[in-house]
């Protein structure tokens, strides 16, 4: 019996086996003549679009990967800190200084963890910017585009 699809008639198809190197879009629908239709036009502004896209996920994922970076480093800092802190802390002699030299530690990393944090978050800010940035300029130039197509 046969498991053919009568409203689907790729359900069969197994495209992993499909060679996309052999497969040009520009060529099999550069024959094609449609009335008021740039086929060129179109597969230009879309291979512009994807274009864009890569640049904008390349510039997301360096931000990130700098983002991790500076992580790993400010995680390096803290562990480096913990021990010297921990030097400090056992040649403290009586305990009304020890509670003074914890309230100044952790009033310290508090301040250091806020500026952490907001160093980071200007970073990601900064990445995303960047990417947007990339994506609203071709959004701009495809409007144009587009404004200069209809106007033919």
């Amino acid at each position: 019996m046969s498991t053919t699809n009568p409203f689907n008639p790729f359900a069969n198809v197994d495209f992993s086996k499909f060679d996309m190197s052999k497969f040009d879009i520009t060529k099999m629908m550069g024959d094609v003549k449609i009335p008021g239709f740039d086929v060129q036009a179109i597969m230009d502004a879309q291979r512009k679009n994807i274009e864009a896209l890569n640049a904008a996920n390349q510039t997301a994922v360096q931000g990130m990967q700098a983002v991790a970076q500076r992580q790993a480093e400010i995680l390096t800092q803290a562990m480096n800190e913990i021990s010297a802190i921990a030097q400090q802390l056992s040649t403290v002699g009586n305990p009304q200084e020890m509670s003074t030299k914890q309230a100044e530690l952790a009033r310290k990393g508090f301040e250091q963890a806020l500026g952490n944090a907001r160093e980071l978050a200007e970073m990601v800010s900064k990445s995303n910017t960047e990417a947007f940035a990339i994506i609203n300029k071709r959004v701009t130039e495809s409007l144009q585009e587009l404004k200069s197509l209809v106007a033919k």
